[in-house]
C-alpha cells in the first residue's frame, strides 16, 4: 500500500490532539489518586499529605486558578488559621505545635484545590467518587479481616478491639465511610436496574466495615445522612412512579442493613461490643471529667481567654482533648478562629442549601455531599474534626459545585441580555 493511501486508511491526530488528551488523562489520574490516598491514614504523615502537597505545588505553577467565587473559602480559613496563631502565641514552649498549624493550613489548602478543580473541571466530578468509593471498599474490607483476625497481624486493621481499617483511628475509619455508603445508597434508590444493583456489594462491604467500628458517632452519621438524603430525593422527585420507587427502595435498603446487623450479632463477641457501644451516654460521657463536663468547663475557659489557650493545651490540662470542634476552634484558635469556622459553617450550610435541588449535572454529587457534611457538622458537637483530611474534601467539594451554579447563573444571565 503506498504511502499516501496508508494515511488515509490509518489517519494520524494532530499532536495538540494528541497532547491535549495526555494532559487530561495524567490531571484526572493525578487527582483521582490523590482522593484514593486519603482512605490511607495508618501513619502520619500520611502518602496522601506527601502526595497532596506535590500535587498542589505542581498544579499552582502549572493552571491552578482561584475565582472570585472560591475566594472566600481561602480568605476564611486563612483567618482561621491566623486565629491559631494567635493563640500559639500565648505559650512560652512551642514544642511540636508548629508543626500542628502547618498541617491545618495544609489540609485548608487541600479544601481550597478541591473547590477550585471542581470549578474549573466539573467533569472530574465522578472521577473523584469512584476512586473515594474504591478506598472505601478496600479500607473497609481490611477493618473487616482485621476485626476477625483473618490471618495473621490482620490486627493492624483494628483499634481497641474495633474495626479502624488503614487508619489510625475507628473514630476517623467509619466517617471517611459515609459518603461513599450515601452515593451508593443515591444509585441503589434513584439509579438504572443495572447500576443500582450493582451497587449493592460494594454498599454492603462499606456499611458492615462501618458497623465494625463501633463508632456511635460514625452510626449516628450515616442514619442521619441516610435520612436526610431520602427525604431530599421524596421532595425533590414530584413523580408518584419515582417516589414509589424511592419508598421501595428505601425499605429495602433498611430490610439488607436490618439482615446484615442480624447476622452479624449471631457472633457474641460482636454482639457484647455492640450492647456496649450501643448504649447513647458511656461512662467516659457523664463522669465527673467526662466529655460533657469538659465541654462545660472548656466553655466557661473560653469565656476567660479571647485570645485561646493554645492548641493542644486543653488535652494536656485534663487528660482528654475537647472532643467539640467547636470549643477546639475558641480554645485552640482564639475567638478569631472562631468566628470565622463559624462563619465557614453557616455561609456553605446555608448557600449549599439554596441550589440542592436545582436540576444539574452535578446535583447527584451535591446532594450526597450536602448531607455528609451537615452530618458531620452535628458530629463535630461531640468529636474534634479539626484534621480529618475528608471532612475537608467534603468542604471543597461543596465549594467547588456552589461555583459551578454562580457560574452556571452568570451565563444563564448573558444569554438572557
Amino acid at each position: 500500500m503506498a504511502q499516501g493511501q496508508e494515511s488515509a486508511a490509518f489517519p494520524t491526530l494532530p499532536r495538540a490532539v494528541v497532547n491535549a488528551k495526555l494532559v487530561v488523562l495524567i490531571r484526572t489520574g493525578a487527582v483521582m489518586l490523590g482522593v484514593f490516598l486519603s482512605g490511607f491514614v495508618l501513619r502520619e504523615p500520611a502518602p496522601y499529605e506527601l502526595y497532596m502537597a506535590g500535587l498542589i505545588a505542581v498544579w499552582s505553577l502549572f493552571g491552578l486558578r482561584l475565582s472570585r467565587h472560591v475566594m472566600p473559602l481561602l480568605v476564611l480559613l486563612v483567618v482561621f488559621n491566623i486565629g491559631g496563631l494567635i493563640s500559639m502565641s500565648q505559650l512560652p514552649e512551642l514544642g511540636d505545635i508548629p508543626l500542628y498549624l502547618a498541617v491545618s493550613l495544609f489540609l485548608a489548602l487541600t479544601a481550597v484545590f478541591f473547590a477550585a478543580i471542581v470549578e474549573a473541571y466539573p467533569d472530574l466530578l465522578p472521577l473523584i467518587f469512584r476512586p473515594w468509593i474504591a478506598a472505601a471498599v478496600v479500607t473497609a474490607f481490611a477493618g473487616i479481616l482485621g476485626y476477625f483476625n483473618a490471618f495473621p497481624g490482620a490486627e493492624i486493621f483494628t483499634r481497641y478491639g474495633r474495626a479502624s481499617g488503614v487508619f489510625e483511628d475507628p473514630n476517623v475509619f467509619g466517617p471517611f465511610l459515609t459518603l461513599p455508603a450515601i452515593f451508593l445508597l443515591h444509585r441503589m434508590m434513584t439509579g438504572a436496574p443495572r447500576a443500582a444493583f450493582l451497587a449493592i456489594p460494594a454498599f454492603l462491604v462499606i456499611l458492615f466495615g462501618l458497623f465494625l467500628s463501633f463508632s456511635r458517632g460514625a452510626w449516628g452519621l450515616f442514619l442521619a445522612s441516610a435520612v436526610m438524603l431520602t427525604l431530599a430525593l421524596f421532595i425533590h422527585n414530584r413523580r408518584g412512579a419515582v417516589r414509589l420507587r424511592i419508598a421501595g427502595m428505601s425499605l429495602a435498603a433498611f430490610a439488607i442493613i436490618t439482615l446484615t446487623l442480624l447476622v452479624a450479632l449471631q457472633i457474641p463477641a460482636v454482639a457484647d461490643l455492640f450492647s456496649e457501644r450501643a448504649r447513647l451516654v458511656q461512662e467516659y460521657d457523664a463522669a465527673r471529667l467526662g466529655r460533657f463536663a469538659r465541654h462545660l468547663i472548656g466553655f466557661a475557659m473560653a469565656a476567660e481567654h479571647p485570645l485561646g489557650i493554645g492548641p493542644l493545651q486543653f488535652g494536656k490540662l485534663y487528660g482528654e482533648d475537647t472532643h467539640n470542634i467547636w470549643l477546639k476552634a475558641l480554645l485552640d484558635y482564639s475567638w478569631l478562629g472562631f468566628a470565622a469556622w463559624l462563619t465557614l459553617m453557616v455561609w456553605t450550610v446555608a448557600a449549599g442549601f439554596r441550589i440542592i435541588f436545582r436540576a444539574r449535572s452535578w446535583q447527584p454529587f451535591l446532594l450526597c455531599t450536602y448531607v455528609t457534611f451537615l452530618g458531620h457538622i452535628a458530629l463535630g458537637t461531640v468529636i474534634d474534626t479539626d484534621h480529618w483530611r475528608h471532612f475537608y474534601m467534603l468542604l471543597g467539594l461543596l465549594w467547588g459545585m456552589m461555583a459551578l451554579e454562580q457560574r452556571h447563573q452568570t451565563a444563564a444571565r448573558h444569554v438572557t441580555f
